[in-house]
């Protein structure tokens, strides 16, 4: 999941970001809603944490200009005020979600998974590909009986592959789902993450389930390798 936090408390911002990126979520963090309108076009989200009170334009007018222009990444707006007088504004305005502070953070994980879901893209609750399983909610992916430990980035890759099995994802594609702005991309990183993947879902169990398309990316078997 690509999530882009807009949030200008700076301290609030790096915990959520900690937070999520631990849980396996590729963050992006936008300090203002002028800044969140840019980044929102040049990359894919699969959600948005907005913050209600922002320094230039507020969370309200940010999501309504989104909307205006077509953009219907899913937004959760995030306040510290519970009139529901703002909570009407902000879904009125377009927001698919409310979440008042302070919250936990399993309650706005769970609340991203969700909406998630309701992308065109099918983002069932598990993910299933031949015996490759990944469970997001709990963040647990196994092969048979087996339990596989990934790094985050790793999960993230994998996640896009089971989310389009014999699918062919190019670079930019996994880039884009797996690595924020703030990442330094180096031109192998995704040919090495796909061999680390390779190593721990594949070689232990006889498989080969991820394949290379020369010269366009690599796909995920539809039997998961077996």
């Amino acid at each position: 999941m690509r999530v882009l936090l807009v949030e200008d408390d700076r301290r609030m911002a790096a915990a959520m970001t900690r937070a999520m990126r631990g849980a396996g979520v590729v963050v992006d963090v936008a300090g203002t809603g002028d800044e969140a309108l840019w980044m929102v076009r040049a990359a894919s989200y699969d959600a948005m944490v907005l913050d209600l009170m922002l320094p230039d334009i507020d969370g309200v007018e940010t999501c309504r200009l989104l909307r205006r222009d077509g953009i219907w990444v899913p937004v959760i707006m995030v306040t510290a005020r519970d009139a529901i007088a703002d909570r009407v504004a902000g879904l009125d305005a377009g927001a698919d979600d409310y979440l008042t502070k302070p919250f936990s953070l399993a309650e706005l994980l769970a609340r991203l998974r969700a909406l998630a879901r309701r992308d065109p893209v099918e983002r069932p609750p598990v993910l299933v590909v031949g015996d490759l399983r990944l469970d997001p909610a709990a963040r647990a992916v196994t092969r048979g009986d087996a339990a596989i430990e990934l790094s985050a980035r790793e999960y993230a890759l994998l996640e896009a592959f089971m989310r389009r099995p014999g699918h062919v994802l190019s670079q930019l594609q996994l880039l884009d789902a797996a690595w924020d702005f703030a990442y330094e991309h180096r031109s192998n990183v995704v040919e090495v993450y796909v061999r680390y993947l390779r190593e721990k879902i594949d070689r232990p169990f006889g498989v080969r389930s991820l394949e290379t398309v020369r010269g366009i990316g690599y796909r995920l078997r539809v039997d998961g390798g077996r």
